[in-house]
């Protein structure tokens, strides 16, 4: 038994037409939060990278300034 309800000039709105609209927009909605989710964890892989790499090249930097340099002659 499904309740309906009359809306406007002779339409009727039962409680199924809303529940699968409820399921309608629920499906919308969790589409886009998976895009959402794709793209946050590209942005993470990306920070990481650029963070590993910033490390990597000014450790190498200050290993060079901090390297003592020894000349060697002969007589």
């Amino acid at each position: 038994m499904t309740r309906t309800s009359r809306v406007g000039e002779g339409l009727t709105v039962s409680r199924d037409d809303i529940e699968n609209k409820l399921r309608e927009i629920r499906g919308e909605a969790g589409e886009v939060a998976e895009s959402g989710r794709n793209y946050a964890m590209i942005a993470a892989v990306a920070t990481a990278v650029v963070v590993v790499a910033a490390a990597y090249f000014f450790g190498r930097r200050k290993g060079n300034k901090r390297s003592t340099v020894v000349e060697v002659r002969r007589v």
